[in-house]
This record gives structure tokens, C-alpha cells and sequence, in this order.
């Protein structure tokens, strides 16, 4: 039995179910979508939770067994996933509690590893301070002075344009779309140039996954629509000062509300991505009918100058990112008719996308759509800056003409970019993300020297957006330094030190690691490993890298890096690709290399041999990592370039280079190769390829009551051409996954068959997951998706009978739970007090305090009925799967006390096929006094 809030309670059957259909079955609006339970392996942590580190312990019994994870704060809503690990092995993404203090995951009878390893992340965030490596992993210095500040470049375009700005709103009828129950809002923010002559180019913008209501008595929620007197949180109005700069400089700008998908998103495989993406385009489909007749525009649009829908930029904040960037694939790649809310003509041209601490749970970036992904060094939501994958993720995928920067922005968090997620400024309740957990971070706490405030975010962010929509939609190349690694600084943006790198635009391939790449001096490394030995960053590294976030399998082929480490200078590192490459035409080289935070002055030699064996050297680089700590991801590619003017002097052949070399020349010290190139400046047109794409559907089908059965997943590939996609199935039952690399074409069928076996006993869905991803030459939609067994046998009767409900003080009040017959998972129910109908109810004081403590996170004292304390609270009755019965007990304390008899009332809420609790049988129990 344990403890559990009844707002909670559904979702955690759910996550309970989903031990054998993750992925299939959602929970509640706190919840994510779930992962299977881990496999039993020998325990350390002993089997009573002694020995767990603080804040950890285990509640219930036998296969009804939880590990509980207790936050001394509230852990604040927002994009990422909360997920339990024992050292690298996901154990399972817990449920929240409604107040977000505690979190739960079943075992379903798995016996826990070692006691030491268990910690709780979100996006690679530690949010455990108690583990016990915790001492050792305290804060780290900052160390090395500030470097020097990068010189200005040739234009700022975080200077206000010329142009008088007006603000106004739009709401018009709510929308459904597919998946979601509820319809969404159509509601906007405009601000836009009054002044300006023709049409404008137009910016729109969308807010991530944050509070969707408040109100009633300074409450916050993520229900949808609002309800109890509470009011939506006006996210879509955080964007002001951004929306304001752009307007001046000519352009019309809008910013959407999504509080209707943020409310409801729980229940999308793909956490919102394709309703983002169609609500989106719902809007610019109405901008453009309001651009052909503005007479039929609301009085917000027609206060501004007319929108040129062929000119279209897209800003876009947490999960707001994803969706912006599926928005993007969609306008180019039409999605399956039935996963798409909008179905209408494309009648815009997206020029490019900012990214603003996105997540990419699809890890499926728009490869010819121009993208700046800014990644805020102090983020505490999406930690794991796996929005670089935006970047990374886009290498050889497609032609690589568009530009991907990346803009890491020391200092900055993650909700400060709105105004609305930010303290003093915010009209609904509103936080700082960056949690220290009551200690110093030395780059993070407010007031250190690399900290900014909210008003240098702002003007920072709004100051990198312009210069995006500067690059992308208008054009003008001066820009460019500021996104694509040239160690340039905007004046506009203040003491915020934004580092920059990129891939695309006029480079040309030198060396991008992988399977085939000779490296001789150094190691290539697994960026997601399955050998710890193999993996780029060792486990025990405090901090963490951007590059290599993680994605939903583990490990993940086609991710490697080249990891250096030496202990004097002059050893050189040789690396090969498969085949000779052609740096013909290019100015530099440009390398991103990696080194650890906070190190200074790391130096390296640059030269290339071609293929007849003639080696010229380039020049020597410096590197200056991050500043960082341990919670920030700040083991970040620098972006260093070295002229080719010396491999041209001494006649080496460009068109054939064979290998790279980098000879370290300080005494020691790690660093690890991303990638290099040949660079040239210019930021070249970019025409999107006809590329195919591809997208996993779920089948849902009856399990049936005898044999095995194949079915085969919905995979469509539409588009033009051909290319390849990586295919990984996940075995549910085995836990395993396997994975292909597939060729595509449109109409390809892609056989991912999944044996479905029948039987007569009651059990709960099962869901056989696929994931894809691109490889080269195609895109990909819809991620995620697979073939869903449901169970058709019926749920059991279950009846609660007395064994000891007449008992004299001291002794346990024991009911039994059986079911009718045996079934194949795991039975859950929620016993609740209720008020007795006369008579002294039994107290928090009558019964045991441990119990009270452990079932219900809670102190006896103050005395009260059970059925007060417990008022939004219940026990959970598990019968473990196989078996057919499970007890529940409230044990009760002797006392000196002379009272009279007391008594309680207990209800079994059953949980039916859709896992809604159903008002059960009702007992009572009498307690005589001892004395």
C-alpha cells in the first residue's frame, strides 16, 4: 500500500500499465509519455529502502512497490521530462505528485541497483542534490580571466529601426485538431510598422509548454480549457520586446497562443510537435487569405502594413521550437492527412527559423530551412541544450547549402527570454528556472558575474533574432559573423557574451567522424554509447555536452565525435575519411572542437596531407572552454578556423585531401573533434531538395484469444527521390531494440512486421514501438509510432472482504482485495477514508506514525479524523500479476488513553478499462480501547 493524490491517481496506473505499452498508453497532464520498467537486476539498495540516499525511499509492497523520490522545493512545469536513472540506464519517467514535490515510479517487482547510482534528471539536469556523490560533485570554480572582448560587427541589428509601431490582438473561432478532445484557442498578439511602405515581411512567434491557467488564489495549473475562476496565462504576450525591435525595423510580427495545446499535449506521441506545427500554419493560412482581401482582416491586422507571406520567419521557445521547425518540414513536405490540422495550400515561404531553447524530442530538423538555435548556458528546463541538434542533426542530411547556428548564450536561463515566464514582469505567477538547490553556482546564481539579468536576456535575445530575420529573410550577408562562428559581437547586446558556431551555407565537407574514419594518436568515440569505454564523455563527468543528448534509444548508431587526451605536447592525431575529400574553392578550414569547461589557452596544430602523401601545416588554433559547472551543458564546440593559404603555397592538392592532423602543443590536456570543413564566406541561396519523407503511424488491433499473429506498422514515405532513414523496433517483451538503415522511395512500403499472441486472461495493451530517423536524403515527419495490441478480455471482479475489522487497540485492521481470477498484470485500486456515518472517527493519532509518515508524507500532529487528512488522498492496493488477492491494513497504536470505541470508513475505488476509478465497496472498521 502507499500514498497517493487521486488527481495523480489515474496517471499512475497508467505508468503502471506502461510497463508493458509504453509509448501507447498517457497520463494525466503532469505525466510524460512512459517507459517500460526495468528489468530485475541484483539489488544493493535493501529491499526495505535502507540505504537509499536522502530524499529517496520505497513505499508499498511485493510487485506494488514504488520508488519515491521527495524535492524539498516544488519542481517547477515545464518542457522537459522528469526521468529516474540508476547511473546511465533509464529507470522509468515517474508521476508527479499535484504538488510537484513528489514523484513515483513502480517497479513492478524489479529489484533496484545500486543505492549510490540513483538520480533524477530532466534534459540531463541533476535535480537530486542528496545522492551520494553529491559532495563530489559540488560547484566548481570559474577559472581564467574574462576573455577578450570579439570585435564589433559591421552592423547591429539589435538597433530600433525607423519605423512607428502600433500593438494590437486577434481571437478568432477555436480550432480541433487531430488527437487533441478539446478545441485550441486562434488568439494572437500583432505588433507591426504603420509607416512602412509595400508589403512586409512577417515574423511570427510561438511560446513553449509552460502554465496554461492561473488564478484562484494564486494557483497554477495545466488543465484546459481554464475553469474554477481561473484566467489563461498570456504567454503569447512575452515576446514584446523582440516583437516591438522587429516592427520598427519594418517588419510585421505576430505571436500565437498554444495554452490549448500546452494543456493537452500529454496525450501526443510526439509531445505536441504536428498540433504545433498545424496551428502554426492555421494562422499564416489566415494572414495570407487577410493579405489577398484585407477588408475581412481584424482591426489588429489591418492597423499594420500588409504581410508578404513569401517572406516568413518563424521565432519559436521550447517546445514552441519543435513545433516551429515541424512547421518548416510541413510547408515543404505535406504531412499524412490524418495526424494534420491543417489541410489547406501552401501559400507561404518560410525563410527561416529561430529556435529559442528548443526540445527535439524527434531529433528531426528541417535540413534546407535556415536555422539559429539559441542555447542559454544557465537553462533549468531543457538543461541538456539538445536544441544543438538542430545543427548537428542537420550534417549530410541534405544539400547543406542552408546555414544552422548555433547561439550559446552565457548566462541566460531558460524562461527569461518571455516576459511572461519572468518574475516582476509577468502577469501570472512566474519563476527563475535556474534552481542552485540552495547552494552557489559559480556561472548561474543570480548576481555572479556571468548571470544575466532579465532585461540583458531580453535585449540579448531580441537582439539575435533580428539578426536572423536580417540573414534569413532579408538578406544581408554583413549579419552573417554574428551567427556563423566569426567571433563578432553585437553592441546591442550588451555585456551578454553570445558564442557562435554553424554548419551549411559555403562549407564543404573535410571530416565528419564516423564508422569509417581512420583516427590514429586518438580514439573515435560514441557520442550515445552502449560501452561505457567507448562513450566521448565518460558518465562521471559533472557536466554535460549539447551534442551528445540523448534521444530515446540508447545507444544510437551514426553518433561519433574523435576524443583526444594527452599528457605532453607533440603527439600528432590522424584522422581519415573513408575516401580523399576536395577543400577546392574554400578560404579556411573550420573546425568546432570541444574542450572542458573553464580551461584556458589550449593550442593546436593544424595541417592536412593529401593523397599522394604531401603535408602541409595551416597554422595553430587556441580553444577556451565555457564557463560552466556542474549543472550546465558546457562541454560546446568552439568554432576556430585556419587559413588554407599555406596548403596553396606549398602545392598541396586541395582536390584530394587525405587526412586532417592536429598536433597538440600545450603539456596536457582532452579535446574532442566534432567536425571540420572547408569554409568560404557568403551565405548562398538555398533551394530545398525534393527529398521523401517519412512518417510511422499507430495501429491499434484486438490481441485476440489464441495464437500469434503479424501485423505491420503504418509507415508512409511520400515526397520525391530517394534516401535513407534508420528504423529501430522496440521489443516491449524482451526489451530490447533493433535497428536497419532502409532505403526509401515515395510509395515504399517499409515492412516493420510485429507478432501480436492472443490469449483469455485480462491484461492491458501492449505497444510494440517503431522510431525513424534520417540518415541521408530524406526528411522525416512523424518519428514515432508502432502497432498497439489492446487487450478484449474482461477486468476481473474484485470484492474487499474483512479478515480483522473488529480489532482492540494496537492491533492492524486487515481487509482483503481478491480478484475472481488471476490476470496478467499488475490489479491497482485507491482505498479511501471517508466520514464516518456516527460515532468517534479513528484519529492520526490511533494509528501507527511511521505508517502515517511513509503512506502519507505526513506528521500525525495535528490530531485528525482519517478522513480529513486524507481528503485528496488514498492507499493503492496493487495485486501483483498471477496472484489473486492483496490486503490493505491501518495499523493502530495502544495508548493510555481511556476512549470510547472508534471507527473508521474505507472505500475501494476500482480503476476499469480506460483506467477511470470507479466507486467500489465500502467497509468499516471498529477499534475498542485497550484499557
Amino acid at each position: 500500500m502507499r500514498r497517493v493524490a487521486r488527481v495523480a491517481t489515474t496517471a499512475l496506473a497508467v505508468i503502471a500499465l506502461a510497463a508493458v505499452s509504453p509509448g501507447a498508453a498517457q497520463a494525466g497532464p503532469t505525466a510524460d509519455p512512459p517507459v517500460p520498467a526495468p528489468p530485475p537486476v541484483p539489488a544493493t539498495a535493501g529491499e526495505d529502502g535502507k540505504g537509499l540516499p536522502q530524499g529517496w525511499r520505497l513505499a508499498g509492497e511485493g510487485a506494488g512497490k514504488q520508488l519515491v523520490w521527495a524535492s524539498p522545493d516544488p519542481v517547477p512545469m515545464g518542457d522537459a521530462r522528469v526521468e529516474f536513472y540508476s547511473g546511465d540506464k533509464l529507470l522509468g519517467r515517474p508521476v508527479a505528485a499535484q504538488d510537484r514535490r513528489s514523484f513515483r515510479l513502480p517497479l513492478h517487482g524489479a529489484r533496484l541497483g545500486s543505492a549510490k547510482q540513483l538520480k533524477v534528471l530532466a534534459a540531463g539536469r541533476r535535480l537530486d542534490e542528496a545522492g551520494a556523490d553529491a559532495s563530489a560533485r559540488g560547484p566548481r570554480s570559474v577559472t581564467g580571466a574574462r576573455p577578450a572582448t570579439p570585435p564589433a560587427n559591421e552592423v547591429d541589428p539589435g538597433k530600433p529601426g525607423r519605423y512607428r509601431t502600433v500593438t494590437g490582438d486577434y481571437t478568432l473561432k477555436s480550432v480541433r485538431l487531430p488527437g487533441f478532445p478539446d478545441s485550441v484557442e486562434m488568439r494572437a498578439n500583432v505588433v507591426g510598422p504603420v509607416d512602412a511602405p509595400g508589403k512586409r515581411p512577417l515574423a511570427l512567434f510561438l511560446h513553449g509548454r509552460h502554465y496554461t491557467c492561473y488564478g484562484a488564489g494564486n494557483g497554477q495549473g495545466m488543465g484546459w480549457p481554464c475553469t474554477g475562476g481561473t484566467k489563461p496565462v498570456p504567454s503569447h504576450a512575452g515576446y514584446l520586446r523582440a516583437q516591438k525591435l522587429l516592427a520598427s525595423q519594418g517588419y510585421v510580427t505576430v505571436s500565437i497562443a498554444a495554452n490549448g495545446i500546452n494543456g493537452q499535449d500529454d496525450v501526443a506521441e510526439d509531445g505536441g510537435a504536428q498540433a504545433r506545427s498545424s496551428l502554426v500554419r492555421l494562422h499564416l493560412a489566415r494572414w495570407a487569405q487577410w493579405a489577398d482581401k484585407r477588408s475581412t482582416a481584424p482591426a489588429a491586422v489591418r492597423a499594420v502594413a500588409p504581410a508578404d507571406l513569401s517572406r516568413v520567419l518563424l521565432v519559436g521557445h521550447s517546445r514552441g521550437g519543435e513545433g516551429v521547425n515541424r512547421a518548416a518540414l510541413d510547408s515543404l513536405y505535406r504531412p499524412p492527412a490524418d495526424q494534420d490540422g491543417y489541410r489547406g495550400p501552401v501559400r507561404w515561404k518560410i525563410r527561416g527559423n529561430v529556435l529559442i531553447g528548443p526540445t527535439v524530442f524527434g531529433q528531426n530538423p528541417a535540413p534546407d530551412v535556415p536555422s539559429a538555435t539559441i542555447l542559454p548556458g544557465c537553462d533549468g528546463d531543457v538543461s541538456d541544450l539538445q536544441g544543438e541538434i538542430y545543427v548537428d542533426g542537420t550534417r549530410g542530411v541534405s544539400r547543406g547549402t542552408a546555414l544552422h547556428s548555433a547561439v550559446y548564450m552565457v548566462g541566460a536561463n531558460h524562461n527569461f527570454f518571455n516576459s511572461e515566464w519572468t518574475p516582476g514582469q509577468s502577469t501570472a505567477p512566474s519563476e527563475d528556472d535556474f534552481s542552485s538547490d540552495g547552494t552557489s553556482d559559480p556561472v548561474c546564481s543570480k548576481g555572479t558575474a556571468t548571470r544575466l539579468t532579465a532585461a540583458q536576456q531580453q535585449t540579448a535575445g531580441a537582439t539575435y533574432i533580428a539578426a536572423a530575420a536580417r540573414l534569413f529573410v532579408a538578406g544581408d550577408d554583413r549579419v552573417r559573423p554574428l551567427l556563423d562562428g566569426s567571433d563578432r559581437r553585437a553592441p546591442s547586446a550588451g555585456p551578454a557574451r553570445v558564442l557562435t558556431h554553424a554548419v551549411g551555407a559555403h562549407r564543404t565537407q573535410a571530416l565528419l567522424p564516423d564508422s569509417s574514419t581512420k583516427v590514429k594518436g586518438a580514439r573515435l568515440c560514441d557520442q550515445v554509447p552502449a560501452d561505457p569505454a567507448r562513450a566521448c564523455l565518460s558518465p562521471q563527468t559533472a557536466a554535460s555536452s549539447p551534442h551528445f543528448a540523448r534521444w530515446e534509444v540508447s545507444p544510437e548508431p551514426g553518433r561519433e565525435a574523435v576524443a583526444m587526451r594527452w599528457s605532453r605536447a607533440g603527439s600528432p592525431v590522424r584522422m581519415s575519411p573513408a575516401r580523399p575529400v576536395s577543400l577546392a574553392g574554400a578560404k579556411d578550414v573550420a573546425l568546432r572542437v570541444i574542450v572542458p569547461p573553464n580551461t584556458t589557452g589550449t593550442r593546436l596544430d593544424v595541417s592536412l596531407v593529401d593523397s599522394s602523401g604531401r603535408r602541409a601545416g595551416l597554422g595553430r588554433v587556441r580553444v577556451d572552454g565555457l564557463p560552466g559547472s556542474d549543472r550546465t551543458s558546457s562541454y560546446w564546440g568552439r568554432e576556430v578556423r585556419v587559413p588554407l593559404s599555406a596548403a596553396v603555397r606549398d602545392k598541396l592538392d586541395l582536390k584530394h585531401v587525405k587526412s586532417l592532423e592536429l598536433t597538440p602543443r600545450t603539456g596536457s590536456g582532452k579535446a574532442w573533434l566534432m567536425d571540420a570543413w572547408g569554409w568560404r564566406p557568403g551565405t548562398p541561396a538555398v533551394k530545398p531538395a525534393e527529398l521523401p519523407r517519412v512518417d510511422i503511424g499507430r495501429m491499434t488491433v484486438k490481441e485476440g484469444d489464441s495464437g500469434v499473429r503479424t501485423y505491420h506498422v503504418p509507415v508512409s514515405v511520400s515526397g520525391k527521390g530517394s534516401g535513407q532513414v534508420r528504423v529501430f523496433a522496440l521489443d516491449p517483451v524482451a526489451g530490447e531494440t533493433k535497428h536497419r538503415t532502409v532505403t526509401v522511395h515515395p510509395g515504399d512500403r517499409v515492412d516493420v512486421p510485429v507478432k501480436v499472441r492472443g490469449d483469455t486472461r485480462y491484461g492491458h495493451d501492449i505497444a510494440h514501438d517503431t522510431l525513424v530517423k534520417a540518415v541521408r536524403g530524406a526528411v522525416v515527419g512523424s518519428y514515432r509510432g508502432g502497432v498497439t495490441a489492446q487487450n478484449d478480455d474482461p477486468m476481473p471482479k474484485i470484492t474487499l472482504e474483512p479478515v480483522k475489522d473488529r480489532v482492540t487497540e494496537g492491533k492492524p485492521l486487515i481487509w482483503r482485495m481478491t480478484l475472481s481470477e488471476p490476470v496478467d498484470v499488475d490489479m491497482m485500486a485507491s482505498f479511501t477514508f471517508q466520514p464516518v456515518d456516527g460515532g468517534k472517527e479513528l484519529s492520526t493519532l490511533d494509528v501507527d506514525p511511521r505508517w502515517v509518515k511513509d503512506e502519507f508524507g505526513a506528521e500525525p500532529r495535528p490530531e485528525r479524523p482519517l478522513s480529513q487528512m486524507a481528503k485528496e488522498q488514498g492507499l493503492s492496493v496493487f495485486v501483483a500479476a498471477g496472484e489473486k488477492s492483496a490486503e490493505v491494513r491501518v495499523p493502530t497504536v495502544k495508548d493510555a488513553v481511556r476512549e470510547p470505541t472508534e471507527s473508521m470508513k474505507g472505500r475501494l475505488d476500482i480503476y476499469d478499462e480506460r483506467w477511470e476509478p470507479q466507486p467500489g465497496p465500502e467497509v468499516t472498521g471498529t477499534v475498542r480501547d485497550a484499557s
